[in-house]
């Protein structure tokens, strides 16, 4: 959970003569050395800026190497005091992270920053998520997260062993991360990998068999062919289920109105069958049939007894025969024959036969409510009863606390079979949904059916008993996914290598990658693990001087190793997946996914050179010329001079070099359009 602000709103606030100072573009502040903060410090000091910290007392135990030698300065003292901010140099910080345990500290810590300093970036940790709205709406430049929640979506993922190892929200719309290795039996297989690539997928990662998966997303060659056991990982965006969905939709309009129509010519072949299949669907529940012979009786005797009334009383209407057998049905005998004065000409048998149908309608009337009270109250106990503990093919969620909580719901939309363990009685929207077993945690695992189980997620805030748990999972079930919390970086990573078949999530690593990027401005969406890796969800508001100003999608992905997934430019509606041909310009709105090496690159302005070109040999006609200058001219980003002045003296070298994927692109493109073009490699 997190909330954000954008820059340079500022309300209720005076700058004092301190705010005057420039911040250094390169100078962070930390307040609080606890776990995260210690892998604050770190993962800022990937950037190769000048970080330093605050807090209460020295620490005694550095979960991270070297934190004393990274930082600049280390003030002990309490940060909610101007002096103590001051002496850290907080007027000359370009962001202060602010990540103690105490909400209320942290809050308090931010507004005097904001009093010394009006233009530094407010990075707090927090819970509170309307104040937290509030209060960047009031203060500016601030975001605020909640670092239990941001990893969720990597525990729950985990678990699963199946395709898919990631998924967030855009607009509404869930971007899932899949994960495959390809059957030879598959379509993909002999297919080049660009192939794969269309408006609602794109592969971020290949390797083929032999290969591991690399940690760059675009380290392979866009021809090659996919084999068999062949590894791919490429988003992939649902509109096209919706699309799916709305066209079953209209397909049960169509059908509905074809039955109509078909009722409505009255075929009496059509009409008998639906008669007979009616009739069959009665005979198959005796409560179906019971409450179908009540009604067939109760519309007999309404019809019936209105027209016996009517035809003796010939001063009444039909309207008041009706109404009078209704009543009668209802249990109104006495209100009809008791209050008034009956002609002596009144058949009594038409009497005794009101009689008659005033029981019936009692009988029925009452038989209906008994059918529909039992249904109610089978309903109830239906809901009130207790979740069973699944048998098999389910998840262990050990720790039902805010991270347990919301790993449980998001597995809930996998339909995923879920059984808790909590050491105590805990109240929650999810906790009536799913089983809850409570009590002493390592007694209770021997009544979630382990050794049938898929998984254990261990969150529970011991990073111990998370172990201890998923080892003797682990003897009950050698074949169960285990996922675990832990706290510390190096504890996960010697955990990791003696362990290989369990995976294990530093929360305070993988959540101060979304702190430090945030801490540069960047608006951090959601993020999510691919091998041991955290990408992060980064949105991007283009500004004049920014490095991603005047590149186009092509020359970001492929320069700084990210991926580009939602482009907007305001107040037009955004792109999902958009093509690499797209410039950006400032008030442009990009969403891309990147590590926090790319975050880096991008702060940094470290974009790789291009190392390809592309020859264009010939071209038959005049029309391919034309063509062949305007792709070239989309593709490559180059002036349309330069595009019209090769294809007219060709043969020729493009004079722009070009990333492999974009120059092989371009090449194939170029190919369709009858120009002949290959691809030069410089080394």
């Amino acid at each position: 959970m997190f909330s954000s602000t954008p820059d340079h709103q500022y309300n209720n606030i005076n700058p004092t003569t301190d705010t005057l100072l420039q911040p250094s573009i390169d100078r962070f502040l930390v307040c609080g050395l606890g776990s995260l903060g210690q892998h604050c410090v770190t993962t800022l000091k990937q950037f190769g800026v000048i970080v330093n910290a605050i807090d209460l007392i020295q620490p005694q135990y550095s979960e991270v190497s070297d934190l004393f030698s990274q930082l600049n300065k280390l003030i002990i003292g309490d940060a909610r005091e101007p002096n103590i901010l001051t002496e850290a140099e907080v007027q000359q910080c370009r962001a202060i992270l602010i990540v103690t345990s105490n909400e209320k500290v942290n809050l308090a810590i931010a507004l005097a920053a904001r009093l010394l300093n009006f233009q530094i970036r407010l990075v707090v940790r927090s819970a509170k998520e309307n104040l937290n709205q509030l209060l960047g709406e009031q203060l500016g430049n601030y975001v605020a997260f909640e670092p239990t929640e941001l990893p969720a979506p990597a525990f729950a993922v985990a678990a699963l062993e199946e395709e898919i190892i990631g998924f967030f929200y855009l607009e509404k719309q869930q971007i899932t991360i899949i994960k495959r290795q390809i059957n030879l039996a598959e379509s993909w297989c002999d297919r080049p990998i660009y192939q794969l690539n269309n408006r609602h997928r794109k592969v971020i990662s290949y390797a083929n068999n032999k290969t591991e998966l690399s940690s760059d997303f675009y380290d392979w060659d866009t021809d090659k062919l996919i084999q068999a056991n062949d590894k791919i990982i490429y988003l992939e965006q649902p509109e096209f289920l919706a699309r799916k969905h709305s066209d079953n939709l209209h397909i049960k309009q169509f059908i509905f109105w074809q039955i109509l129509r078909s009722f409505l010519q009255l075929n009496p072949r059509k009409i008998k069958n639906l008669i007979i299949n009616y009739w069959n669907w009665i005979q198959e529940n005796p409560i179906r049939n019971l409450v179908f012979s009540s009604g067939l009786t109760l519309l007999t005797l309404l019809v019936s007894d209105t027209l016996l009334l009517w035809f003796y009383y010939p001063e009444a209407t039909l309207r008041e025969a009706f109404y009078g057998t209704a009543v009668l049905l209802l249990g109104g005998f006495g209100d009809i024959f008791g209050g008034i004065k009956l002609e002596e000409d009144f058949p009594w048998w038409l009497q005794f036969l009101s009689l008659i149908t005033t029981l019936v309608g009692i009988i029925s009337v009452a038989l209906l409510n008994g059918l529909i009270t039992e249904r109610l109250l089978s309903t109830k106990f239906k809901f009130t009863r207790r979740n069973p503990i699944p048998t098999q093919d389910h998840v262990v969620i050990v720790g039902l606390g805010r991270v347990g909580q919301r790993v449980a719901t998001l597995l809930q939309r996998f339909k995923q079979k879920l059984v808790a363990i909590s050491s105590t009685v805990t109240e929650s929207d999810i906790t009536p949904k799913i089983p809850l077993v409570t009590g002493n945690i390592i007694k209770s695992l021997e009544k979630v059916n382990l050794a049938t189980a898929k998984g254990i997620i261990a969150v529970t805030n011991d990073e111990m008993l998370n172990l201890e748990v998923a080892l003797m999972g682990y003897s009950v079930n050698p074949n169960i996914r285990l996922v675990i919390r832990t706290s510390e970086q190096r504890f996960s990573n010697n955990l990791a290598k003696l362990l290989p078949y369990s995976a294990f999530i530093c929360t305070s690593a993988v959540v101060a990658e979304a702190f430090a990027g945030a801490a540069f401005g960047e608006n951090i969406l959601s993020l999510f693990r691919i091998d041991h890796q955290t990408v992060l969800v980064t949105e991007y508001n283009i500004e004049t001087g920014d490095t991603l100003n005047g590149l186009i999608l092509a020359e970001i992905a492929y320069g700084y190793g990210v991926v580009p997934i939602l482009y907007q430019k305001p107040p037009n509606e955004s792109k999902l997946i958009p093509s690499d041909d797209i410039r950006l310009a400032v008030d442009d709105r990009l969403i891309l996914l990147a590590t926090i090496n790319g975050l880096k690159r991008i702060e940094n302005g470290e974009i790789k050179e291009p190392t390809c070109q592309v020859m264009i040999e010939s071209a038959p006609s005049e029309y391919a010329i034309f063509q062949g200058a305007n792709e070239i001219v989309g593709i490559a980003g180059c002036s349309m001079l330069t595009a019209r002045e090769l294809m007219n003296n060709l043969p020729g070298i493009l004079p722009k070099s070009l990333y492999k994927h974009q120059a092989q692109r371009l090449v194939r493109t170029l190919n369709k359009t009858f120009v002949q073009a290959r691809l030069i490699i410089n080394n």
